[in-house]
């Protein structure tokens, strides 16, 4: 007599199958976990493109913690373990000790079928390991991990140990937990609303979810839940920007006037140039200079679709400003304003970009700081006396911010710091502890917005004025 046919099992669900794809991707390719999702989610329907998101973004972000628990279920080394076997691992444990939505047996028998799949054996494991976490639960796991010191507080809310170091000793041991456990939970949702176009009240009238107004930022509209901007008629018609209101206060900083000569160094992508040139009431000029060619037709695309005509995108070196070809002089500083922006270590977006925690480094820091002091030297070079000019970052790194100041202002004799606690009052001026203070608490004239705090990125902008 014949055996029965063995049942065939359903197939992996969407969602998780390409979440997976995404976190071999990410680990064991490299790739960019946005760039991975946007390559791997075409063929999703939007709720699954959803789940698969919130299923990648929080495994990679949690990774630390996730492989310090296999280690200790698993009973042997991540980095041991073969990659499809710990992917599936990641992606199974993440989702029982996160998530929740779904029944523990459905998530464990996707993860390994997703290993019987694609790794050459070693899908007992998975099971076995998913099955003592889904006994023992988030609560006896999770609630085992301790935060008392910042090697703990490294595993408990999954950063690298010198980060955590950094921001102990920086923003003190509480500041330091609140911003790590803040950093695994989703960014906000903000839109900038065009105001060469419509205005906040208008386009939240128009969104097809809820949203409120930030009392300080009349152009910002932040969303109560997420919909798909670059999909919807009003994007393309120029009504808005996503933007995070950190960084609508760069713009807001410098504070342009119609008329004037703006430069903005290292726009692209190009939130903050059209932001100018809005605010500008698109009278004057802004230049917008960027070395990358790709990345400044986007910008350029970026400005004809919002409208600001009266934006020039320009090819070059930000540190070598200005170049022999941009018919700008380097003795006759031209400028009313100018925005600094350069490129930075993005520590104040690791909500927003799941992956960078594990690729930044502390030499890479060191660099970008050399490369930043001289990209600032450039812009000052180029603004007139009595000009303004904003330096600002995405990250929380005092070499990168508030020890890069105070070593410009101890070069530039003809530099001092605005107070932009006079131009902004609603922020709470804050510089890191530790950064040297130049006497009479100029540095405490500094933003530093914190993801925890102000519930916005974390950026750093300073106001310098020249004599």
């Amino acid at each position: 007599m014949p055996a029965a046919p063995t049942p065939s099992r359903a197939p992996v669900a969407p969602a998780r199958s390409c979440a997976y794809a995404v976190l071999r991707r990410v680990f064991e390719q490299g790739a960019y976990a946005d760039k991975a999702l946007q390559a791997e989610s075409r063929e999703l329907d939007p709720r699954d493109r959803a789940l698969a998101m919130r299923l990648a973004y929080g495994a990679v972000q949690r990774r630390g913690t996730l492989d310090h628990l296999i280690e200790q279920l698993a009973e042997r080394p991540a980095e041991q373990l073969d990659p499809p076997l710990l992917a599936a691992l990641r992606l199974g444990l993440h989702e029982l000790l996160y998530l929740r939505g779904s029944p523990d047996y459905a998530v464990v028998a996707d993860a390994v079928e997703l290993a019987k799949v694609h790794a050459r054996a070693g899908h007992g494991l998975v099971n076995a390991v998913l099955r003592r976490a889904a006994r023992e639960g988030p609560g006896q796991l999770l609630g085992a991990l301790s935060d008392d010191t910042p090697e703990q507080a490294a595993i408990k809310h999954s950063h690298p140990e010198w980060i955590a170091r950094l921001w102990w000793r920086e923003l003190g041991a509480a500041g330091a937990r609140a911003l790590m456990s803040a950093d695994n939970e989703p960014g906000e949702l903000a839109l900038r609303a065009n105001t060469l176009v419509t205005d906040a009240a208008a386009l939240a009238a128009q969104l097809p979810v809820a949203s409120h107004a930030d009392p300080q930022i009349p152009e910002a509209v932040v969303l109560e839940e997420p919909f798909d901007a670059h999909g919807s008629p009003l994007w393309r018609g120029g009504a808005f920007i996503a933007q995070s209101r950190a960084a609508m206060l760069v713009a807001r900083a410098l504070a342009p006037r119609p008329g004037e000569r703006v430069l903005d160094l290292c726009a692209a992508p190009g939130g903050k140039s059209t932001h100018l040139a809005a605010l500008m009431d698109g009278r004057g000029e802004v230049l917008a200079v960027e070395r990358n060619p790709r990345r400044a037709g986007a910008l350029a695309r970026t400005a004809q679709r919002l409208r600001t005509g009266n934006v020039r995108v320009e090819l070059g070196d930000a540190a070598l400003w200005p170049s022999p070809l941009s018919g700008e002089r380097r003795d006759v500083p031209a400028f009313d304003r100018v925005l600094v922006d350069p490129p930075c270590s993005g520590l104040g977006t690791l909500q927003a970009r799941a992956d960078l925690r594990w690729r930044v480094t502390p030499s890479a820091i060191a660099e970008m700081a050399g490369e930043q002091a001289r990209i600032l030297a450039a812009g000052a070079a180029s603004l007139r006396p009595g000009g303004v000019l904003v330096y600002s970052t995405c990250t929380i790194s005092p070499t990168e911010n508030e020890r890069l100041i105070d070593a410009f202002l101890d070069s530039h004799s003809d530099f001092s710091l605005d107070d932009l606690g006079a131009a902004l009052p609603a922020l709470r001026m804050a510089s890191l502890l530790g950064a040297g203070d130049r006497g009479g608490g100029e540095l405490s004239r500094l933003v530093l917005t914190l993801p925890h705090r102000d519930r916005t990125a974390g950026f750093f902008i300073a106001r310098l004025r020249r004599s």
